[in-house]
This record gives structure tokens, C-alpha cells and sequence, in this order.
């Protein structure tokens, strides 16, 4: 089985994506990973998205994150809303293309957290049917009705409790206020990036790759 991951340019909306990808032996499903927000620094290379891919790796999932537009060596320039998305839903394209058949899952981190879950609603509303969708420390005030969420997948939510960029006690009131099915699971003593809590978040994710 690989062990590394393998730098990979995939086909955007805006021209090349920037990503890297890791396959599997006798996977359990296929599991793309969404960046924090492009503007404020966010990459692929986040500890946060690497926890995550790891995460995903030990589980047995074949991985694929990425760069958004204008991150690193992607084309193009920010959109910050539906481009990323845009961007996403490309990257989805050639993960379930190589891997056809396979279960989806995403993941997102922070403005990443909007980016999957957006694209989640898209591709539920083509007929695609996901395995889960993780939210991290999701930017939810960016869901509008233009962006909506998957409605059938299993949906988990991580928030930590001291986050100082994404307001707490928003994303439990969105929690609060969600008519679909779905589990909160908060972070004690946490901030946005996870600092010395990196284990604590794989713990929680582990397992609901696992069952």
C-alpha cells in the first residue's frame, strides 16, 4: 500500500488544480478533503486537512486534497464562494472517475466546511449519494439558499467551544435550527486550528469512518 501521498494536477473550472492524492489497497471508499479559507492562508498543506487525511488514510479510504483557485499552484484567481465550490466539485469528478463505484465522502475545515457541504447538495442533487459529510469548525454563515446542504447522508459536525474565528455559539444555533438529521460534537478548552487538540479530532473522526 502507498504510503505517500502523490502530487496530482486535475482539470478545473479555471485550469489546473494543484492536489495530492493517495491511494489504497481493498479500500473502503474514496474521502475528499476541503481547505480553510484561500485568503487568510488556508492550503491543503493545513494541519488541520492533514489530521483529517491521515485520518482518512489510517481508516483505509483512498484520499484526495487540493488548492483551491489561486492557492499554491492552481490557476486562476479567489471567488470565495461558488468557484471553490466550482473547484471542488471538479476534484470530486476525477476521484470518483478513477475510483468508479466507490463511497464519497468529504471533508471540510472552516471555509472548507461551506465548500463541502455545498458541494455535498450538488452532487445529492444529481443522484450522487454520499457516504458522510464532515464539517469542521464550519464557516456556516456562508450556507445560504444557494448553497444548500446533502439531505440523506449521515452529517457530523466538530466545533470547538473556544474557537476565535468561527463564533461558537453560531454554529450551535445553526445546529439548533437544522430540520435534517445530524450529530454536534464539541471540543472543550479548543480553538479554530486545533492547537495540542489535533488527537482529540482524530478521535472523533476515526470511528465514524470505521463503522
Amino acid at each position: 500500500m502507498l504510503i505517500r501521498e502523490t502530487p496530482v494536477f486535475i482539470d478545473g473550472p479555471s485550469g489546473q488544480l494543484e492536489a495530492l492524492y493517495l491511494d489504497a489497497a481493498e479500500p473502503r471508499g474514496v474521502v475528499l478533503i476541503c481547505h480553510p479559507n484561500p485568503v487568510q492562508g488556508g492550503t491543503m498543506l493545513n494541519k488541520v486537512v492533514s489530521t483529517l487525511q491521515r485520518t482518512a488514510r489510517d481508516a483505509g479510504y483512498i484520499t484526495l486534497r487540493f488548492n483551491y483557485r489561486g492557492v499554491g499552484q492552481s490557476a486562476g484567481s479567489h471567488d470565495m464562494g461558488s468557484g471553490e465550490v466550482d473547484d471542488a466539485q471538479a476534484a470530486a469528478g476525477w476521484l470518483r472517475a478513477t475510483h468508479p463505484g466507490l463511497p464519497l465522502v468529504l471533508m471540510g475545515f472552516s471555509f472548507g466546511g461551506f465548500v463541502a457541504a455545498s458541494l455535498g447538495g450538488r452532487l445529492e442533487a444529481e443522484g450522487v449519494a454520499l457516504q458522510h459529510l464532515f464539517m469542521i469548525a464550519p464557516a456556516v454563515m456562508r450556507l445560504t439558499a444557494e448553497h444548500s446542504l446533502p439531505r440523506d447522508c449521515p452529517l457530523t459536525l466538530v466545533q470547538p467551544d473556544t474557537d476565535e474565528v468561527v463564533e461558537p455559539q453560531r454554529v450551535y444555533d445553526w445546529s439548533d435550527a437544522l430540520p435534517r438529521p445530524h450529530e454536534l460534537l464539541k471540543v472543550a478548552e479548543c480553538g479554530h486550528f486545533f492547537h495540542g487538540k489535533l488527537t482529540d479530532l482524530k478521535d472523533l473522526v476515526l470511528p465514524r469512518l470505521s463503522n
